[in-house]
């Protein structure tokens, strides 16, 4: 059926593309998410020739439209205007006149990401420049035919030099295939952190117990927060950990996995275990579900954490009102304002809480610190066929590299920041917050968490966009990049793409049944999952992996 819908789908880009009459783009307006025309104002001229600019560079003039896609998250401060149409949309098209480009935008909710690129691809509404953070789907578009190989605007050119000098070879490689096509632009990300494991400090302290270092020692650590309830919530009311339940890979998992010191192994282990199948790879994956499993049944978990159809949300408020005493989560998500400023709100009903992060625990088999990390590449960009003019999106994209990035993501100095040492530091953040802010990531399309040279130039300029809260976030990307951090691969398996839908629900439910079951079902429960997988062609992913990394390494 899947492979049905695919066809299908490239067969209505294909009529799309005969039926476009336009030069560039077609004169029906961008359909949003609701139906309805939503679309920025461009400023862009529409004179013909070339335009001079940037010590004196000639720039091609292109004198046509492209629609750019945009992460809506419904967040606009009153008075910004939309996602579509506000400051810096307005200020993009006032730098891409030079080039004979107006840019529109197309609204998408962040929420409905996958599925809602997923319909504009089979409709024919796609944007010329689109978004999405699942590889695999973005790789599939391109081998039915859907999108544009890309590498002829970025081999053997130097015509889009800001891009490539952005982004760097190791990252637009991710975008390639054996063949050489390039079948996306990889977004690069400021850091490669992801995942920190937090505490409530002020518990251990009235427990008179140690910051964990070990998986046994904070298994301790969760007994006396369940059992002695020093923040006098009540013992039934407390939950003592919520740590990644649905088979990630991440921070507590690493302490138990066996081949993280085999970069082979580790490589192709987390090629599949994106698509959560770390449990028929790596032995000490068990040993983490059995961990989980322990916590679960003595009382330590959330006792319906499957049950909750927003499990982040939930967790934050237990967070908020003070029933939750360690938790496994994205990186800086204590205190970050984006995720909602999570501390901040403890503390205003409770002045002394302290919900901070700790380094990883130490791994079990060999006592090393193994971190989780990102792949160093996040969303992915590509080109519909329907786009009419590839080359002026790639324009657009080589500018968003550049200067036209940097302002996008810091501002204007004076205004929103000043340099200190070189690095931008924001002047006021609740202005910036309301000004900029809401909209700078999802108009940065290159990149992921920001316009930054460096980790540690990442990690300075964050910390000061949250006055008073500066120690924070050092500590928690600190944490983040602490021990031996191990990147995730991007490789997708063409196989896995196929046998997604049907992994992704046999993992769904078998990680639920290996945490819930009863201890002496566990072995029973980890031996039908991954007979289960056999049935979707695990082992012919396994071998595409390892083929996969033998290739690239050779």
């Amino acid at each position: 059926m899947k492979k049905v819908y695919k066809k299908l789908a490239v067969l209505i880009l294909a009529a799309a593309m005969l039926l476009s009459m336009a030069a560039c783009t077609s004169k029906e307006k961008p359909v949003t998410q609701n139906g309805s025309s939503e679309e920025s104002t461009g400023t862009a001229d529409a004179a013909g020739g070339t335009a001079t600019g940037g010590e004196g560079t000639e720039k091609t003039r292109y004198n046509c439209t492209i629609t750019a896609m945009v992460f809506d998250r419904s967040n606009a401060p009153d008075g910004e205007g939309t996602v579509t149409d506000n400051r810096w949309t307005k200020w993009i098209n006032e730098q891409m006149a030079e080039y004979g480009i107006t840019v529109k935008f197309i609204a998408v909710p962040r929420s409905e990401e996958l599925n809602k690129v997923n319909t504009m691809m089979a409709s024919g509404t796609a944007a010329d420049i689109m978004l999405c953070y699942t590889g695999s789907t973005v790789e599939s578009f391109f081998k039915e035919g859907g999108t544009y190989d890309l590498s002829e605007y970025i081999d053997g050119t130097d015509k889009f030099a800001q891009l490539k000098e952005y982004l760097g070879e190791d990252v637009i490689n991710i975008g390639r295939n054996a063949d050489g096509e390039l079948w996306s632009i990889p977004a690069k990300r400021a850091t490669t952190s992801r995942t920190n494991l937090n505490i409530r400090k002020d518990w251990l302290e009235k427990l008179n117990m140690e910051v964990p270092t070990t998986p046994d020692e904070l298994y301790e650590v969760l007994k006396a927060f369940k059992e002695k309830d020093p923040g006098g919530v009540g013992s039934e009311r407390i939950i003592a950990a919520s740590v990644w339940t649905d088979g990630a890979a991440g921070p507590v998992a690493h302490a138990f996995l066996k081949n993280c010191a085999d970069t082979t192994q580790y490589a192709v282990s987390s090629a599949l275990g994106r698509d959560r199948c770390w449990i028929y790879t790596d032995e000490g994956f068990a040993d983490y579900m059995k961990f989980l499993n322990k916590l679960y049944n003595e009382g330590l978990m959330d006792p319906e954490y499957y049950a909750h159809a927003d499990f982040s949300q939930t967790q934050k408020e237990y967070f908020v009102n003070g029933r939750l005493g360690f938790w496994e989560y994205d990186v800086n998500g204590n205190v970050d304002s984006l995720r909602g400023g999570l501390l901040q709100s403890l503390k205003q009903n409770n002045p002394d809480a302290e919900f901070v992060s700790i380094p990883p625990l130490k791994n079990v088999n060999d006592g090393v610190v193994y971190n989780n990390a990102y792949p160093v590449n996040g969303a992915y960009v590509f080109i519909p066929k329907t786009a009419e003019n590839p080359e002026a999106c790639m324009e657009y994209l080589n500018f968003l590299a550049g200067n036209g990035g940097f302002t996008v993501f810091h501002g204007f100095e004076g205004e929103h920041f000043e340099y200190e040492d070189g690095i931008p530091v924001v002047k006021d953040a609740a202005y910036n917050a309301q000004t900029k802010d809401w909209i700078r990531h999802d108009l940065f399309l290159v990149g992921n968490q920001g316009y930054y040279k460096t980790e540690t130039e990442f990690m300075e300029a964050t910390s000061k966009e949250l006055p008073g809260w500066e120690q924070y976030v050092t500590d928690n990307y600190t944490n983040a990049m602490a021990g031996t951090r191990m990147h995730e691969s991007s490789y997708s398996a063409p196989t896995m793409v196929e046998q997604s839908a049907n992994i992704q629900i046999t993992n769904d439910t078998y990680s639920v049944k290996a945490v819930t079951c009863a201890p002496e079902e566990f072995d029973n429960v980890v031996a039908e999952w991954k007979a289960e997988l056999k049935k979707y062609d695990i082992d012919k992913i396994l071998a595409e992996c390892e083929e996969n990394y033998k290739n690239f390494n050779n």
